[in-house]
């Protein structure tokens, strides 16, 4: 092994490792956003506030936190999830999050739901 290459191995190990961490959280922001559209699917079409949140979870990626407010107008659905870099002192942690508003459907009676949260 060449000094030269000694020495250029682990930059391109923490290339590589930065550019594995880049496409985590690329996907992680997708999950993110498809939990959230989950969630607010699951609110349009009338579900109660558990199926809702039930819903957004397993879209999810692991280790997210799933939040539902929900008024009688809209109902709002937040995920954020932090993805954890190679390097932990090198890099901060990423938080993501990913946000859907969708009109809150009336119950069978034809009121609005109640607040909730």
């Amino acid at each position: 092994m060449t000094v030269e290459t000694a020495v250029a191995f682990p930059a391109l190990v923490l290339l590589l490792a930065v550019a594995l961490w880049g496409v985590s959280a690329a996907a992680a922001q997708v999950a993110c956003v498809d939990a959230a559209r989950a969630g607010a699917r699951a609110a349009a079409r009338g579900e109660p506030l558990d199926e809702v949140r039930a819903a957004a979870r397993r879209a999810a990626p692991p280790g997210a936190q799933v939040s539902i407010t929900r008024d009688p107008h809209f109902t709002r659905v937040l995920v954020r999830a932090t993805v954890a870099p190679p390097a932990r002192r090198l890099f901060p942690p990423l938080r993501l999050r990913a946000q859907t508003v969708a009109a809150t459907e009336p119950e069978e009676g034809g009121e609005p739901m109640p607040a909730q949260r």
